[in-house]
C-alpha cells in the first residue's frame, strides 16, 4: 500500500469508521486540517459497500483514505479488524488512492462522550454515531501526522 505523502499536498482525505451494519464517513477540507462528519452508508457486502465509498472519493476529489481497525489486547489485528481489512481490499480493487489503516480504538466512546459534551439530551443522543466516529478516528489521524512532521 502506498503511504500518504506530506499532509499539505495530499489533500482531501475521507475516513472510515467501518461497522457491521453501518459505515460511517468523514472528510477533511482541501489541506487535510481539520475533519468533518460526511454521512453513513448501509454496509451490504464488501463490494456493494465499496462501490458506495468510490462514488463518495470521486464526487469529493479524495486523495487518500484513512480506514479504523481495531486490535486485540494481545496487540493483533482483530476479527473487526480483519473485516475493515477486507473493505479496505474491496476499495483498493475499485481504485487506485493511497489507504492506510488507523487505529479506532475507543472512538466510538469519543463520539458519544462528545455527544454528552455538547449538551445533547439522552433521548436524542441514541442513535448512529458512525458519522461522528469516523470523524474523531480521521482528525486522531490528521493530528498525529502534523505531529510528526514537527
Amino acid at each position: 500500500m502506498p503511504e500518504m505523502e506530506k499532509k499539505n499536498s495530499t489533500g482531501r482525505l475521507l475516513g472510515i469508521d467501518p461497522g457491521e451494519k453501518r459505515i460511517g464517513l468523514s472528510i477533511s477540507d482541501p489541506t487535510a486540517t481539520i475533519s468533518r462528519p460526511l454521512c453513513v452508508i448501509n454496509h451490504a457486502s464488501y463490494q456493494e459497500s465499496a462501490r458506495s465509498i468510490v462514488k463518495i472519493c470521486q464526487e469529493h476529489e479524495v486523495a487518500g483514505i484513512i480506514i479504523g481497525i481495531s486490535y486485540d489486547e494481545n496487540g493483533e489485528v482483530s476479527f473487526s479488524g480483519r473485516k475493515a481489512q477486507r473493505l479496505g481490499n474491496a476499495i483498493l480493487g475499485l481504485l487506485e488512492l493511497p489507504l492506510e489503516y488507523w487505529d479506532e480504538t475507543d472512538t466510538t466512546k469519543a463520539a458519544q462522550q462528545s455527544r454528552r459534551e455538547m449538551g445533547v439530551r439522552r433521548k436524542r443522543r441514541q442513535g448512529h454515531l458512525d458519522d461522528i466516529a469516523a470523524c474523531i478516528l480521521l482528525q486522531s489521524y490528521i493530528d498525529a501526522q502534523c505531529e510528526k512532521d514537527e
